[in-house]
């Protein structure tokens, strides 16, 4: 069955489109793009050159195996994508979302509407993003990962999910940060703390505990600023 393109929408040169893919009104598709089947496109999205979209998560028998939710790659409405992206399949991206060139987003992912996702950052798996957050460039986000509402992570923010490092059996578990909480540039985020409600994690910090509502920590390990 052939894709039906509207003719309000654009397609670059050498875009491929697999079967099955849904294309809205006002689309607009750079060159050398490939639209992998079970992805849909909504109305007024816009995806640059040299993307890869849809893609279906492989590994081998060291890797875990993922249940994916939903086949299908979701990209809603007036949502930009930029060059160079790859974003894998059963994720869904809000509308309004920015996601800039160069990032990857892998399967079981929910980005919520109005979130801005940097240059070169990675999204792993089974990864939850609220609504206007702001995920800036070269930022890792582990799979497993929660983050509400109105979050911000600063430039080459890393965080982990596995606190054994692989040695031993362990339920993975990402950070989870609490709505409209501030993570500065280089800080590192250990496996499961919990950054409270606009909790504030100074630049070059490491994280291996909670931190509470409004609080801020700096340091290595971090510690709670005094006022």
């Amino acid at each position: 069955m052939k894709n039906q393109i509207p003719k309000s929408s654009s397609i670059g040169k050498n875009v491929i489109i697999e079967e099955g893919v849904r294309i809205g009104e006002n689309v607009k598709i750079g060159d050398n793009t490939v639209v992998l089947k079970h992805t849909h496109v909504g109305d007024h999205v816009t995806i640059g050159c040299n993307c890869v979209l849809g893609i279906k998560p492989g590994g081998n028998k060291r890797m875990r195996n993922i249940q994916e939710k939903n086949e299908s790659l979701i990209i809603q409405d007036y949502a930009t994508i930029g060059n160079l992206v790859t974003i894998y399949s059963s994720t869904e991206i809000g509308k309004h979302v920015f996601i800039a060139d160069h990032a990857s987003i892998r399967e079981n992912v929910q980005i919520e509407e109005g979130t801005v996702v940097g240059r070169g950052s990675i999204i792993e798996l089974n990864t939850k993003i609220g609504k206007r957050c702001t995920i800036q460039t070269l930022a890792y986000i582990t799979g497993d990962t929660v983050i509400e509402d109105d979050v911000f992570i600063g430039p080459c923010v890393s965080m982990s999910n596995d606190k054994y490092m692989g040695a031993k059996e362990y339920e993975l578990k990402g950070p989870i940060i609490k709505e409209g909480a501030k993570i500065g540039n280089n800080a590192t985020l250990l496996p499961g703390v919990m950054i409270g409600e606009k909790g504030i994690v100074g630049a070059g910090s490491v994280v291996t505990k909670d931190v509470r509502n409004n609080e801020v920590v700096v340091g290595v390990s971090a510690k709670k600023l005094q006022k």
